[in-house]
């Protein structure tokens, strides 16, 4: 259930509830606007104060476009990873407090503004009965995610099929390491197969494509199993894949069993990042640590890493090998492949240096020979 926001406008005690990211604070204070410069509501942001734009949509969008340009203009430039990711949770507060009302029909009262009621069906499920209070920042990056969820990311690893991902779940965008899974070789009399932590289903597609009998893909978050089924559906997979809401493993054994983890040791800021985000690697070693419990005599786990996390001093060289090893697995095959997705050629990026240098890696595993 989300918290309700109580504030005062002309004399009068409104209420909403809350449509911002659940690792965010809810606005404690918050002022109705219709005109302010960037500068002034940078300094009110900065006292913990929100404000709800009632002005011109557009104008609001414009408002939050110069908030961002003198907060990135002064923002310094950290290669220490954690400083860089401090510093960009900082800015997420800061630009999360120019809000928005968003009525039950998804109707924004502002001028010029457009209907939202299918971006936040989206996000939120079914209309709301009470207002939602969003901030714009959040909203624009809404309406992006739905676009993105008509349109669909083209997969070449499944003959150009497309994937569509909504908001919350992790999306295939940077996908050169399902060309490691499309060709890789698999098990002998693969006949069974797990995809753990599956988000879009992607990777379950790919094994169905290559003719594998039975996969059963979970998933512990309820929007990656909608979506993996809305997905698998579509592609006519659904009588090889089965989808499971649960913590990693499902009951029996598997001939293949494959993961992609969060690449970087991190706390999430935000419930978008868990996907990328793996404090301490604990899922990564937890996978390690139980998969062969689930694996069939002769059979292979499959993970996909990349090595980013080396290059920011975040994982040493030699953790994973040492993992592996310690898991009682061996290596049977190891393929690279290097990142062609925007962010590596962007030089301006502050982790450019690590960007430039990283290899995403598909580890073929078995259990150690005695």
């Amino acid at each position: 259930m989300r918290p309700i926001i109580n504030w005062t406008e002309q004399n009068q005690t409104m209420q909403a509830e809350w449509g911002g990211d659940d690792r965010h604070p809810v606005p404690d204070h918050i002022e109705v606007i219709k005109q302010i410069s960037a500068e002034q509501a940078l300094r009110q942001f900065y006292q913990n104060t929100s404000l709800l734009w009632r002005g011109d949509y557009h104008q609001g969008k414009q408002l939050l476009a110069a908030i961002k340009k003198r907060v990135h203009s002064k923002a310094k430039v950290h290669n220490d990873f954690h400083k860089h990711r401090l510093q960009q949770a900082q800015h997420s507060r800061l630009f999360q407090r120019l809000l928005i009302e968003v009525r039950p029909d998804g109707h924004i009262s502002n001028s010029r503004a457009p209907n939202v009621n299918a971006a936040l069906t989206d996000i939120f499920g079914l209309a709301n009965k009470q207002p939602l209070l969003i901030p714009l920042h959040l909203l624009q990056g809404y309406i992006s995610a739905h676009e993105w969820h008509k349109t669909g990311v083209i997969i070449p690893a499944l003959n150009q099929q497309k994937i569509h991902v909504p908001y919350g779940v992790f999306s295939p965008l940077r996908g050169e390491y399902l060309q490691l899974v499309a060709q890789a070789p698999l098990p002998a009399a693969c006949q069974h197969a797990w995809d753990i932590g599956t988000g879009s289903g992607v990777l379950a597609a790919i094994l169905a494509q290559r003719g594998v009998p039975h996969i059963i893909a979970t998933d512990n978050n309820p929007r990656a199993i909608s979506c993996a089924q809305n997905n698998i559906e579509r592609l006519g997979f659904k009588k090889q894949i089965l989808i499971q809401q649960t913590n990693l493993f499902p009951d029996g054994h598997a001939d293949l069993i494959i993961c992609n983890p969060p690449w970087l040791p991190a706390k999430p800021s935000s419930s978008i990042e868990t996907a990328l985000y793996d404090p301490e690697h604990q899922m990564l070693k937890t996978f390690l640590n139980n998969a062969a419990n689930h694996l069939n005599p002769h059979g292979q786990i499959w993970l996909i890493m990349s090595d980013i996390a080396e290059h920011l001093g975040l994982r040493s060289p030699q953790a994973l090998n040492q993992w592996i090893a310690a898991a009682g697995l061996a290596l049977v095959r190891k393929s690279d492949i290097e990142p062609q997705h925007p962010k590596a050629q962007q030089q301006h990026n502050p982790l450019a240096y690590a960007r430039n240098q990283e290899i995403t890696s598909l580890w073929q595993l078995t259990v150690h020979s005695k």
